[in-house]
Order: structure tokens, then sequence, then C-alpha cells
């Protein structure tokens, strides 16, 4: 299995849970040092690379929270890596927040100040750059889910802010607050959304399950 995912939460429970081997990927060296320490003594390897230059063969390819910043110039390339790499009985997840409408950019004050060079897709463009390569098996929508999990973010940051203070200036503090709550309410409101979109590369057949 390969993880396009942080901090290597999701590698852990997968291995731990399903007893499987579990390939993560970043090119941040902190993201690598975390998900190291927190997967210690399982069957995960946390490799620092680039996507592209992934190789191998793997049953299960997962991205967490990367897909965002693949850019739209390089969404058709994202799934020909992917479908390379995946076994032809293969499934892949994308975890994504999306946005309504297509666009080639992201937003101005978010992509300064929060996720540089980040953009949302579509969904007629994720659907448009796998065609011919996957099959639609499940398209899973957390939206308001999302909204929550923000609000809850932004409880322990404010929870927590006496030990940060020293290391954090007001001024992020402020930043951080209108970040958590004005996602937050995006969500709330469906103006973007929070997608789990599951492909295979034939087509499950008969009854099988697409939780196997």
């Amino acid at each position: 299995m390969i993880s396009a995912a942080a901090g290597g939460g999701a590698a852990r429970f997968a291995s731990e849970h399903y007893k499987v081997s579990v390939t993560g990927i970043t090119i941040s060296t902190e993201q690598a040092k975390i998900a190291r320490e927190h997967c210690a003594g399982l069957p995960v390897t946390i490799e620092l690379i680039d996507y592209r230059k992934l190789q191998g063969s793997f049953d299960r390819i997962y991205s967490i929270g990367m897909f965002e910043h693949v850019g739209y110039k390089n969404y058709r390339n994202y799934f020909e890596l992917v479908s390379r790499c995946l076994i032809p009985d293969g499934l892949t997840l994308l975890h994504t927040i999306g946005s309504n409408t297509s666009t080639t950019n992201g937003d101005p004050w978010s992509c300064k100040y929060i996720f540089p060079n980040s953009m949302l897709p579509s969904a007629s463009q994720i659907t448009k750059n796998f065609e011919g390569l996957f099959i639609l098996e499940d398209w899973h929508v957390f939206t308001y889910d999302y909204s929550l999990t923000l609000k809850a973010w932004y409880k322990n940051f404010e929870k927590h802010w006496p030990l940060l203070r020293s290391s954090y200036s007001e001024r992020f503090r402020r930043m951080w607050r209108y970040y958590l709550l004005s996602f937050s309410g995006a969500f709330r409101c469906r103006s973007i959304q929070l997608w789990q979109v599951l492909l295979s590369k034939n087509g499950l057949q008969g009854k099988t399950s697409i939780a196997r």
C-alpha cells in the first residue's frame, strides 16, 4: 500500500488494523520525521520523495490532503502515475477538498498565509482527468462533517493557546482563528466540499465489497 499523506496517522492505522505494509511519501523533511516516529515498530516505510518520481507496484494507493497541491495542469499526470503503480485489480482513494466550480488558481488569502501554491479541484476536473484510466466506484461527501472538524480544531487551538503564546504572536493567533472559523463556515454553507473518491482500474465485479 502506498500513502500520500502528512503525519503518518493513516499509515499507522492501516498497518495496525489491517496488518498491511505501507509506504508513505512526502516532500517535507519535518513530516517525514514525525511520521517515522509515529509509525515506529510497524511495517511502515516513510520516503522523502516527490510523488512524480514514485516507482513500484502497489495493491492500494491513497492520497489524503495532497491533491489540493497538485495543480490543474498536473491532474492527468497524477492519475497516469497512480495507474502505472497500481496492480490491475487494485483500488485507489483520493481524499481532497473540492470546489463547486472549475478554476485555475487558489484563494489568494489562504495561498498566501496557510497553503502556499494550493488550489481546489472541481468534480469535473477530477473526472475529466481520470477518464480512460479508472472507473468510479464511490464518491462520498463529508463536507458538513469537516465543518465540525474545523470547529473542534479551533476549540483545541484556543484551549492550548496559553502553551503556544510564548512561541507565536497575537497576529498568528488572529490569522489561525480566522482560517479555522471561516473555513468551517465555508464547509457548513457548502461553498467548498470534502470528497473521498474511490477508483478501480477495471471495475469491481459482482458483489465484491469496495471496502476489501
